[in-house]
């Protein structure tokens, strides 16, 4: 096999590598919505349509940012009174309006595909990205791949892709705009770096990688009022539409100073946390991105590239603790386009090795990001069907989920409480299919809101049960309990005590 094809090969199975890993994260009623980390201190305070379609919330962890733009996407003109109360800093959120603009036009302006349009932007964002990167490196051997790969799989394009963030989309249109310069075309160039602009404030940093000699002329003078126009336009309408009152000025401080308090706290992380996979990946990626920008030390006023990624040094020097702060933090978000720049720089002007190493110790930051698909260990049953979608949770008392090929089921101990959660809301009632398995004969009682609604003998044999649930609002919770104790499932010390199992139940509509 020639070593062109072999290259191709090896960077179609990353293209797969990255779809498999995250296909992980896709559930059959909540689709990528994992990616938003909607958790449960903001679940009550999430617009209305959050309440109304299957949305992922989290129990035991905290929230991030992809939550807020994702909610935004549903009122791109900011005008709805419910995005200020689910949201913190709302103006700093509303300035970075094109992920969210673009989640609400692609979905033709749907509720109930704009969500999930949103979760997929950067996954569609990371293929665009692949695919004008492999140009723009022109890859056709180990250490081009290399370099692509790099990019793709760092800390800052794959944290982008699982939180469902704005970096990666606007990463998209920067190198876009870049493309477009290499082609010929200045005006698709601008209109690029305007949109990265509306993605995120920082990418206007990039202007002198798209102005040409002479500096000082009227052509320059007009690209650059042209890719700041919009950003200021906007900016004005957010100051108008939300009188400007959050001010994250902890983005920024003294030059150096956050970059060293950094440092110092991922060698620190070492040895003294309990995550120290975690801990490890993140200085590798501060010692990844100071490579980055230490490659930048040597000037190269005559490539763009070096013009359009200088900028970004500056900018990492004077971040402060709200951009470092974390595992691995907001910065190597921030810095992808320094890191693009980096490493077609290195691939173009034939640097060492050790500089294409050195960039890329982001990377096991970035594939920790998608290492663990999010689950609910609570969830036995998740099904689209019927113009219905439905989860069905084990609740207080039971024993955890446990599966074996395609059955599912959970252990109870003597009383339990089954949550059934349904959408749309506006669903009366829906019909519970399960079976039922003891260990030794006995009666269990199904009850809702006190209410008995089944009674039978259960055995060691499986037996199929049916019935009718009533909801409101989407929801219904059930309770199991049976007239006979527990028995131990085993001699051993600590071993659990089982009366009965509910096993593979499936929620159907009622005619």
């Amino acid at each position: 096999m020639n070593k062109p094809r072999l290259v191709r090969g090896a960077g179609l199975a990353a293209v797969l590598l990255f779809l498999v890993l995250v296909g992980r994260f896709w559930h059959p009623v909540y689709r990528f919505t994992s990616f938003l980390q909607l958790d449960a201190t903001n679940d009550e305070v999430k617009i209305a349509a959050f309440h109304e379609l299957p949305v992922y919330v989290y129990r035991d962890t905290g929230g991030y940012d992809g939550l807020y733009y994702a909610q935004i996407a549903y009122h791109p003109l900011l005008t709805a009174p419910e995005l200020r109360p689910a949201m913190d800093n709302f103006s700093y959120r509303a300035r970075r309006i094109l992920t969210p603009a673009l989640a609400w036009v692609l979905a033709a302006g749907q509720p109930r595909l704009i969500v999930h349009l949103y979760s997929c932007l950067n996954i569609l964002a990371w293929l665009v990205v692949a695919g004008l990167l492999w140009r723009l490196l022109r890859v056709a051997d180990g250490r081009s791949l290399g370099a692509w790969a790099g990019l793709l799989f760092s800390a800052g394009a794959l944290l982008s892709v699982r939180f469902a963030l704005t970096d990666l989309v606007t990463l998209a249109a920067l190198t876009a705009a870049m493309a477009a310069m290499e082609r010929g075309r200045p005006g698709w160039a601008v209109t690029g770096l305007a949109a990265a602009g509306l993605g995120r404030e920082t990418s206007v940093v990039a202007l002198p990688g798209f102005l040409r000699p002479p500096w000082l002329s009227w052509r320059n003078a007009a690209k650059a009022a042209a890719a700041f126009a919009p950003l200021a336009a906007w900016l004005f309408y957010v100051r108008w539409k939300t009188d400007w009152d959050d001010q994250p000025w902890g983005n920024f401080t003294w030059p150096g100073a956050g970059w060293l308090e950094k440092g110092r706290a991922a060698v620190a992380a070492i040895g003294h946390t309990p995550e120290p996979v975690l801990a490890g990946t993140t200085l590798l990626t501060f010692v990844g991105l100071t490579a980055q920008a230490i490659f930048f030390c040597k000037p190269r006023w005559a490539d763009p590239w070096w013009r359009f990624g200088a900028p970004y040094v500056a900018l990492l020097l004077f971040f402060g603790t709200a951009v470092w702060e974390g595992f691995p933090g907001a910065a190597p978000r921030v810095l992808l386009p320094l890191s693009v720049a980096f490493f077609v720089l290195v691939i173009r002007h034939r640097a060492s090795w050790l500089w294409l190493l050195a960039g890329a110790l982001t990377v096991p930051s970035g594939l920790l990001a998608l290492a663990h698909p999010t689950s609910d260990p609570r969830e036995i049953a998740a099904a689209r069907g019927q113009q219905i979608a439905s989860v069905v949770r084990a609740g207080p008392g039971w024993l955890g989920r446990e599966q074996a090929g395609r059955h599912v089921w959970a252990w109870n101990p003597g009383r339990g409480e089954l949550e059934i959660e349904t959408w749309p809301r506006a669903v009366p009632a829906v019909r519970l299919k399960f079976f039922l398995r003891g260990l030794g004969t006995r009666h269990v009682v199904i009850r809702q809101a006190g209410r008995e609604i089944w009674r039978g003998p259960v055995g060691r044999e499986l037996q199929a049960v049916e019935i009718a649930v009533p909801l409101r609002r989407g929801r219904a919770d059930l309770e199991f309990v049976t007239d006979a104790p527990g028995v131990a499932e085993g001699p051993w010390p600590g071993a659990r005590s089982l009366a009965f199992a509910i096993y593979d139940p499936k929620i159907v509509t009622l005619p």
